[in-house]
């Protein structure tokens, strides 16, 4: 009789009883698991074959909860946090000039960043978010901040062509954001890109030399684009062209070119972003408060743009909650075109998750559950009563369930987050404190 094959070992084995890995589309599984070893995804498939195959340090029983991969917000302000409800009810531009800018020229510093980022990932990491796309000043405490609190970051090297406390102007941005860079290289939870503000507030010197940059490094690039129609006015007073004319010219229209926002566009720009491989992202509740419009998403689709999901700043939302993102972004897709059938469950997900894995370039590490990926994962929990009768845990992800039902968060294997709690040196009192003391300050310096 031959010997039983001896068991491998595994770090943990995640036993939900709905599994949506994302991976191949619209897949929804019972009786499966999954095995995490160190950073890694290990192995997926029935539960009987994973128990027979690997001896875990730890079984994690999920028995009325769904395990798919941890949400990804592909554009943020992380640091704004601190400016939560400041300036509600204003248009953008009037927001940023009269409430915002202020306020940041009169505050923005290291600590500034620090203490607001990790905020910030406290409230996204309670929320399911394990990667997040942040575009502010000082990114090095940004770094220091997402990592204190095991969050995987992709922090922007962020210009703008005017003075501030962080750079006096974008070549002194480019070069204290690189600096950055290289000093972090080796840190697996942190990477960068180049995030030029807005055409609007980046001259062209500026953006040729990160469109030279981004070739050089094989850095992708974010940008704020056609938020408001005003934009599209502005570029052709300014520079006789349309913001995308004028990236074009600048040699900075195509693949790894991120584009947020994205509210104004016409067919034909959707069509020639579409052909050069220019990704987007989605801020649907930023755009409603701010009154900027509704973003065709479904015809960005249509057209095979990579889509992502972003929450904006809180300052702008006010909330950190890409549940939130998920839900208006299908309910808005389906008002706007008068089509119920547009933008279901399973494809808003994808937003959050693998869409925005292929916004960013990253979908060979994030964004869906299959071995050799980074063990980013999230359980939500679906038996409270408000969750309750649950016949299609897709559609309960999306248009019933929020933040508050997300029990369990691993990033790079680790778990931050049991039973809604996270488990890391800064406790929830320490934070609320820290965010309280910056209330007051501000207040107190705005005035």
């Amino acid at each position: 009789m031959p010997e039983p094959t001896a068991l491998q070992s595994a770090d943990a084995l995640l036993l939900p009883r709905w599994l949506l890995p994302m991976e191949p589309a619209g897949a929804l599984l019972t009786g499966h698991a999954v095995a995490i070893r160190s950073d890694k995804i290990l192995d997926v498939g029935p539960t009987d074959a994973l128990e027979r195959r690997w001896r875990p340090r730890e079984r994690v029983e999920l028995p009325e909860h769904v395990l798919l991969p941890g949400l990804i917000n592909a554009h943020t302000h992380a640091a704004m946090t601190l400016l939560r409800g400041i300036g509600d009810d204003l248009p953008l531009r009037r927001w940023l000039e009269e409430a915002i800018w202020p306020r940041e020229a009169a505050l923005m510093s290291e600590e500034f960043v620090y203490d607001g980022t990790l905020i910030a990932a406290a409230e996204m990491l309670r929320g399911g978010i394990t990667t997040a796309v942040d575009m502010y000043f000082y990114p090095e405490a940004a770094a220091r901040a997402f990592t204190t609190m095991g969050m995987r970051s992709v922090l922007g090297i962020t210009v703008i062509d005017f003075p501030t406390p962080y750079a006096a102007d974008a070549d002194e941005a480019l070069a204290k954001g690189l600096a950055v860079r290289d000093a972090w290289r080796e840190e697996p939870l942190v990477s960068f890109l180049l995030a030029p503000h807005a055409p609007y507030s980046v001259g062209d010197a500026a953006l040729e030399r990160i469109a030279t940059l981004a070739a050089q490094l094989d850095l992708p690039v974010q940008i704020h684009l056609l938020e408001t129609a005003q934009e599209r006015e502005e570029s052709h007073a300014r520079h006789g062209e349309t913001p995308l004319e004028r990236l074009d010219r600048l040699g900075l229209l195509g693949p790894g070119l991120v584009g947020v926002h994205a509210v104004h566009l016409t067919e034909s720009e959707i069509a020639l972003l579409a052909e050069r491989g220019v990704a987007l992202v989605h801020c649907p509740t930023s755009n409603m408060k701010l009154a900027s419009g509704i973003a065709a998403v479904p015809q960005w689709l249509d057209a095979g743009i990579a889509v992502g999901l972003g929450t904006d700043g809180a300052a702008s939302n006010n909330r950190l909650d890409l549940f939130q993102e998920i839900r208006h972004a299908a309910l808005l897709a389906k008002v706007s075109q008068g089509r119920a059938e547009v933008l279901p469950a399973i494809q808003a997900l994808e937003l959050a998750t693998i869409g925005a894995a292929r916004a960013l370039g990253l979908e060979h590490r994030l964004g869906s559950i299959r071995p050799g990926k980074a063990a980013d994962l999230i359980a939500v929990a679906l038996d409270a009563v408000e969750t309750q009768p649950c016949y299609d845990p897709c559609s309960h992800l999306v248009f019933v369930a929020g933040r508050e039902h997300v029990s369990d968060v691993w990033v790079a294997g680790r778990r931050r987050v049991a039973n809604g709690q996270l488990l890391l040196q800064e406790s929830n009192s320490h934070l609320t404190a820290l965010a309280q003391n910056w209330r007051q300050r501000i207040q107190l310096q705005t005035r």
